[in-house]
């Protein structure tokens, strides 16, 4: 998160979220969110949770039954948010080029803002029950379908040359994704001119013509 955007300003503005849990709740997810992301999963105990909420570690239970049903809502809301992002990005009357530069431009710099909040819901999946794998694995295919339908739109309106459209998918949201791992409140460049300079990478990707 840049400094202005901490992760308690963000969590509440994922879909799901707000106004359906006692604010005790959301102070959990918070902590879990930072705790995950500084230790992991696995290294992060429930007391790390309970303390960073400012709670004793038997009232975590009251709300949540274990740091895994932690894990699987913050991923499960993650993934939400994502989906509403590409598929709001993805919408639109303008060209395929334009949507793509657009979703790519917000992609990239929603993972830059709320990289705190992606590395976890992104490089903790292999933690996540089963149950709660399954729910987030099929928000994933909904967001690579998405940005492989704009692809194929594109190459079918000879604006693309992709030969193999749901690799270019994954090479788009990959790329995206990443910032997460790395951008910090130094790096050179704002989560918004990041996300244009990734945007005119994607397109020169893709073999946009004019």
């Amino acid at each position: 998160m840049t400094s202005s955007t901490p992760t308690a300003d963000l969590w509440p503005s994922l879909p799901g979220s707000a106004d359906t849990r006692p604010e005790a709740a959301h102070r959990l997810l918070r902590a879990a969110v930072a705790s995950f992301a500084e230790r992991g999963f696995h290294a992060t105990t429930t007391r790390d949770i309970a303390t960073g909420a400012g709670m004793s570690p038997a009232a975590l239970y009251i709300h949540y039954p274990s740091k895994a049903a932690l894990l699987a809502e913050i991923s499960r809301a993650g993934h939400a948010a994502t989906l509403e992002l590409v598929r709001t990005a993805a919408a639109g009357e303008d060209g395929p080029a334009a949507r793509m530069r657009r979703l790519v431009e917000e992609f990239t710099a929603w993972h830059a803002r709320a990289r705190t909040v992606g590395r976890v819901v992104n490089y903790e999946l292999h933690a996540l029950p089963e149950d709660a794998y399954a729910v987030v694995a099929a928000l994933r295919l909904d967001i690579e379908r998405e940005v492989s339908d704009l692809i194929a739109a594109g190459v079918a309106a000879g604006v693309f040359d992709v030969a193999e459209v749901r690799t270019a998918a994954r090479a788009v949201t990959s790329l995206g994704i990443d910032v997460s791992r790395w951008y910090t409140d130094r790096s050179s460049e704002t989560p918004e001119e990041l996300g244009r300079r990734y945007g005119e990478l994607v397109l020169r990707m893709l073999g946009t013509r004019a």
